[in-house]
């Protein structure tokens, strides 16, 4: 069946070696509709970004960018400003029918850490041909802050998929009339649309500016980082946001959306937006995102860059839209269920190194 993989059949191809990698796939990388994709032990800091384009591999384009190698085994920082290239651990063998798209995952995107996918002979980031063999590389990009990265760390994820699986507007809007994805009206349009949240029903709190001189992060510390020492609080009651050129946002959609349980979405930005902004779209949304015990729907955060010139966004301005898709099959978990997950239910919310206490 055409669509997205679920975990079942991921598992699937990890033990037919379709999906291998120098050390063990641990169950902990295995999302509902996706493959958490881990670092290796060495990076390399380039003097720009690069893709190796067709018949190119990655390793005969080095010699054209590398300005040293560094060691990741005991740590090692990754400057702002700065572009790398690390190999992942895993790598594919896919068979004849099936194609991937990788992305950052949330906490990635919230720490506005560039990562995106490239391979051999590739001539795009983040896509991969049907039937690609070959290692997996990810390129990193600090643009707010410095991090501290260790081997294993995992900072985006892939998903698979067999033949056709993206939802036109007839069908999207027929899902969501016999399952609501968002409260109310759903404004569709090569996608669901959502907009931004200026006005919030308690509190004046509207988001997060990134600050342009911090300390260095380390990815593996969960929970212990003042935000008072990385964000600015944006506070206001007007609707009205004057975006600074250059400056990174955490903002939050106005409404609350949900995946079934048989459906997969990915953020993207709203083709019909105007301004100098754009929606950085980071993770994926797993199905069932949104449904549960901790709520039905949840918020969409929102990773907003300013361009060239200041820009005044307004409540409930379209910024974006998610983009669903059919799962092959319903996946053994779902997201939020059984399986930590730390953005269930979410509002406004910080990347999970900050304390939410201190924010």
């Amino acid at each position: 069946m055409s669509g997205v993989l679920p975990d079942s059949d991921l598992r699937a191809l990890i033990a037919s070696g379709a999906i291998s990698a120098a050390e063990p796939i641990t169950d902990a990388q295995i999302q509902p509709a996706s493959l958490d994709l881990r670092l290796g032990e060495q990076a390399w800091r380039l003097r720009a970004s690069f893709l190796p384009g067709k018949g190119q591999r990655i390793s005969d384009r080095l010699a054209d960018f590398e300005m040293h190698r560094m060691d990741l085994s005991q740590g090692a920082v990754l400057e702002k400003g700065c572009v790398y290239l690390v190999p992942l651990v895993e790598r594919l063998r896919l068979p004849a029918g099936l194609s991937a798209v990788a992305n950052a995952k949330s906490s990635t995107g919230r720490l506005d850490l560039l990562t995106r996918l490239i391979t051999d002979e590739g001539t795009e980031f983040d896509r991969l041909p049907d039937a690609y063999d070959g290692p997996l590389y990810a390129e990193i990009c600090p643009r707010s802050f410095s991090v501290l990265v260790r081997p294993g760390m995992r900072l985006n994820q892939l998903r698979l998929r067999r033949g056709q699986a993206v939802l036109d507007d007839a069908a999207l809007r027929a899902l969501h009339q016999d399952t609501p994805l968002v409260e109310g009206p759903a404004l569709i349009d090569q996608g669901l649309g959502f907009s931004v949240d200026l006005r919030p029903e308690t509190g004046d709190l509207v988001g997060y500016r990134a600050r342009p001189h911090s300390g260095v992060i380390d990815l593996d510390r969960i929970g212990t980082y003042d935000p008072r020492d990385f964000w600015d609080r944006l506070h206001g009651r007007d609707g009205r946001l004057i975006l600074d050129p250059g400056a990174f946002y955490i903002l939050v959609s106005r409404e609350s959306v949900a995946i079934p349980p048989d459906y997969a979405a990915e953020m993207a930005p709203y083709l019909a937006m105007v301004g100098e902004f754009r929606v950085h779209y980071a993770g994926f949304f797993d199905p069932g995102f949104g449904i549960g015990a901790a709520g039905q729907g949840a918020r969409g955060v929102l990773e907003v860059r300013c361009h060239e010139a200041p820009f005044a966004l307004e409540h409930g301005q379209v910024v974006g839209r998610l983009v669903y898709e059919r799962m092959a099959a319903r996946p053994d978990r779902l997201y939020g269920q059984d399986i930590a997950s730390n953005y269930q239910g979410q509002g406004l919310k910080l990347a999970k190194q900050f304390s939410a206490s201190a924010g």
